[in-house]
């Protein structure tokens, strides 16, 4: 609840928004967030760690590290990849990657209406 010394400090001219951002940390560090679903949802789309990165401008090198990291935090891997074939190879995310993606979405919709309630509690 926002106590009236708090509304007494916010101009009544300006308009306020409570605002965040929210991601998942493993050993103090970032583990999964929107960077990472986009990821993960371009390999599942393409087919290809390569082809997603191109199309979220981003480096190889930088998406691969990015696997890597998921791949080795969490207790099963996100993405299996194949290398070699007729057509290259390629990558497909497992069902561990979309049960945490769907995880994620719930917990960033949750995360928005307390945003919002927040938000809400400044105007009142």
């Amino acid at each position: 609840m926002v106590t009236a010394s708090v509304k007494s400090i916010l101009s009544k001219k300006s308009s306020y928004k409570v605002n965040g951002s929210l991601w998942i940390e493993c050993e103090g560090e970032r583990f999964f967030g929107l960077g990472r679903v986009e990821l993960l949802q371009r390999i599942d789309e393409t087919g290809s760690i390569n082809k997603a990165a191109k199309l979220m401008n981003m480096s190889y090198k930088k998406a691969w590290e990015m696997i890597n990291a998921l791949n080795s935090q969490a207790a099963a891997p996100f993405v299996i990849t194949q290398t070699g074939g007729e057509k290259g190879g390629g990558s497909v995310i497992t069902d561990e990657a979309r049960q945490l993606i769907s995880y994620h979405k719930n917990l960033r919709q949750r995360f928005a209406e307390f945003l919002e309630r927040e938000t809400g509690k400044l105007h009142l």
